[in-house]
């Protein structure tokens, strides 16, 4: 249309109306994260794919590889390639991400943690010492060791995970693995650290606060 179009910038105008008018049920001008537009895009029929691993294999169906052939953008066994190839690349940055979680913990977190608590036991340890009641340092300690005591088992649970990964040789399955096992797992740790993180003191805490990444002045 617009080739032959005597004015070429009337008819690009007419386009985009008789588009929008043709596809105006799809069109949402509200917050696209939020519960609301998740029951919207039900009603409308619309995917919500939430993840990577959720996404990605509609990258090769038959409507898509259809389309790109049609374009001549990619062949079937291109589309097929990239796929692959963005599975793979997907599976290995949570892969090293996880990694890098496990170093964390192990080397940095805990140490500090166990740094930390150890002031303190001896805190309370010379205030009995001299008669005086310690309840507030019990009770830290309490918590640091409940806090610490889910710190290692959810980073050994991470480690089990990453390991397992090996065990795949589809990378479609292990993106799945990814979504389901993975990141879940990696999301516990997190927690657990975060928590350690607002009771740890900042002088032992290994890496900056969020208050001091948000509010400090370099």
């Amino acid at each position: 249309r617009l080739e032959a179009a005597e004015n070429f910038t009337d008819e690009l105008h007419q386009i985009i109306k008789t588009t929008i008018k043709d596809h105006k049920r799809i069109i949402f001008n509200g917050n696209n994260y939020t519960e609301e537009w998740e029951k919207e895009a039900e009603k409308r029929g619309l995917s919500n794919l939430k993840t990577t691993a959720d996404a990605l294999p509609g990258f090769k169906t038959e409507k898509s590889i259809a389309l790109f052939e049609k374009h001549h953008i990619f062949t079937r066994t291109e589309v097929l390639s990239r796929y692959e190839i963005l599975v793979e690349n997907y599976c290995k940055v949570l892969n090293i991400e996880a990694l890098t979680m496990i170093d964390m913990a192990k080397k940095n977190i805990i140490p500090a943690c166990e740094k930390y608590t150890g002031m303190i036991a001896k805190t309370a340890a010379a205030m009995k010492a001299v008669g005086v009641s310690a309840p507030a340092e019990t009770a830290a300690l309490e918590r640091l060791s409940s806090l610490m005591l889910a710190m290692y088992n959810r980073t050994d649970a991470l480690e089990k995970v990453s390991i397992d990964m090996k065990s795949f040789s589809d990378n479609t399955a292990l993106s799945c693995y990814c979504r389901d096992t993975l990141i879940p797992a990696m999301n516990a740790l997190r927690e657990v650290a975060d928590e350690l993180e607002t009771i740890v003191g900042e002088d032992y805490w290994p890496y900056p606060t969020y208050g001091s990444l948000l509010f400090g002045v370099c």
